[in-house]
């Protein structure tokens, strides 16, 4: 058997790609059915609904009860419903089953994020090679499933989206729990037993979890990871309707977007060493000044393809090197019994930035303009780094002392 990280790094892109199948086939689907596009953006919307109230109960079921035995439970539950899609032909029907199956490809995904954290033990070198891993997914699901429709459709598809979570399933199962043991062990040496009440949400829960802001790291972590995702919001948004008024083609598009995951996966694998290079805190939040930086001076760049994809990629290579460094740091911030109600925690908030950010940056680009818009957007986020690098330096002022203080004491 495999050891935990190296198992993991097998399913990381079965996990990530389990989502991305998805994601990518239920517009094609909608429009296979002529549902009009505001239809169709509800529909891809939706997935994130559930996901974005229950991903911190469900973080704290994994704690609870075991990461690789929630997560596999979502996994079937994506696969049980794949075969559905094909013969739900309503849009109210469809809605109610991609609410369904969007939140258990996403809980899928979060438990892959716990086991690693748990397993690893937040070393970022371990956590930036399973990135790169599961980036892997990314790329290639939307392929396989785009060439699988443009042959036989919807049912051969979706057929395939459940034997990618049968690979899924193939190695979770190859892949060691986490020795945690959480509230409910009473005895210390068996898990909680699993009750049908556990399954609804606990207001404690949430409150214990929401808590862990209270830790800086945390706290810091939370924001710059929002400001990392309000940047893919940026892109899949404003800057694609930008990049249509300049003239670009949808192969142009294609790479632009493509270029910055193929960055993103080089960039994870250098997280481990971002970590020694310095504080943790100030390399993620420089990175982050500078990825914004980048996404916002997009006008700026007349419209050379060159200059564009040269942007991309760096952005792509900073957000491939953020994303372990953040992952890292939150994990080490915690035990391991809280692995899942961090990425709970991390997920609500990702989710709640996909659903404001998109029509607030599309209302300002009415407003002013598409081109104004990124600098608009861009100007306010940087504004927010300033209170944030205050605090981390004097975060990093105050660790000093006390360590100074603990010198003296010895």
């Amino acid at each position: 058997m495999l050891n935990g990280p190296a198992s993991l790094y097998v399913a990381g892109p079965f996990s990530m790609g389990y989502v991305d199948f998805y994601t990518f086939l239920i517009p094609l689907y909608g429009l296979s059915l002529g549902l009009n596009a505001s239809e169709i953006g509800i529909l891809v919307g939706g997935r994130s609904i559930l996901a974005l109230f229950l991903s911190i109960h469900i973080g704290v079921l994994m704690d609870r009860f075991g990461t690789r035995r929630v997560t596999l439970f979502f996994v079937w539950t994506g696969m049980a419903l794949a075969p559905l899609f094909p013969v739900v032909p309503g849009f109210w029907t469809l809605l109610l089953l991609q609410l369904i199956s969007g939140a258990a490809v996403s809980f899928a995904w979060s438990g892959a994020q716990t086991l690693i954290a748990q397993l690893a033990e937040g070393d970022a070198g371990y956590i930036g090679k399973f990135s790169f891993f599961a980036r892997l997914g990314s790329t290639t699901a939307p392929l396989l499933a785009g060439a699988v429709w443009d042959y036989g459709g919807a049912w051969p598809a979706y057929l395939l989206g459940a034997l990618w979570g049968m690979v899924l399933t193939i190695t979770l199962l190859r892949t060691p729990e986490a020795q945690i043991f959480g509230p409910g062990r009473g005895d210390g040496r068996g898990r909680a037993r699993f009750r049908a009440r556990d399954a609804l949400p606990r207001a404690s829960d949430y409150i214990s979890s929401i808590m862990l802001i209270a830790i800086p790291a945390i706290a810091l972590s939370m924001v710059v990871m929002a400001m990392r995702n309000t940047t893919y919001s940026i892109q899949t948004s404003v800057y694609v309707v930008y990049l249509d008024r300049i003239g670009l083609v949808g192969t142009m598009i294609g790479a632009l977007f493509a270029i910055v995951e193929i960055a993103s996966g080089l960039g994870s694998l250098f997280a481990g060493q971002a970590m020694r290079w310095g504080d943790p805190q100030r390399t993620m939040l420089s990175g982050t000044v500078l990825s914004i930086l980048l996404i916002a001076a997009t006008p700026l760049l007349g419209g050379i393809f060159a200059l564009l994809l040269l942007s991309q990629a760096l952005r792509g290579w900073l957000e491939g090197v953020i994303q372990p460094v953040i992952l890292s740091v939150q994990a080490r911030a915690v035990g391991r019994h809280q692995q899942g109600a961090v990425v709970g925690l991390r997920q609500t908030g990702q989710r709640l930035t996909s659903i404001m950010v998109p029509p607030l940056i599309g209302g300002i680009a009415d407003r002013w303009g598409a081109s104004e818009s990124f600098v608009i957007f861009g100007a306010f986020m940087l504004l927010l780094c300033v209170p944030l690098a205050l605090i981390t330096r004097r975060s990093r002022r105050i660790a000093a002392a006390e360590k100074g203080e603990a010198r003296l004491a010895d």
